[in-house]
């Protein structure tokens, strides 16, 4: 009896974390470090983005499903992390809430008129 005890409130601590981890944009966008910057080069695993303050390659492990994760180059994004930031060149941010597109690349400038 014990042991269905302790396997049933093992099971609820589970299930209580797992539900923690499905935070909404909004909530992300509100409460969590961001940083702007452009797309200067993406492949499948990750982004490089810049902004006046360096490079930086994101990861695109992205916690949020909503996030966008394909882009093109010289998009404007918002990325959403953990605060923490590899000091490496580029330097990096690996723990990756959410990305946003906040203005897309001017598709114009290389059309012919």
């Amino acid at each position: 009896m014990k042991k269905l005890i302790a396997l049933i409130l093992a099971l609820v601590c589970v299930l209580s974390l797992v539900g923690c981890s499905n935070r909404s944009m909004n909530y992300i966008i509100s409460n969590e470090p961001s940083i702007t910057g452009i797309v200067k080069e993406t492949n499948e695993n990750a982004t490089l983005i810049e902004n006046d303050d360096g490079e930086y390659w994101v990861s695109l492990n992205v916690e949020n499903k909503d996030s966008v994760t394909n882009f093109n180059v010289g998009d404007e994004v918002v990325v959403y992390y953990d605060g923490n930031v590899a000091e490496s060149y580029p330097m990096q941010i690996n723990t990756v809430y959410a990305i946003t597109l906040k203005t897309p690349a001017d598709r114009t400038e290389n059309t012919k008129s």
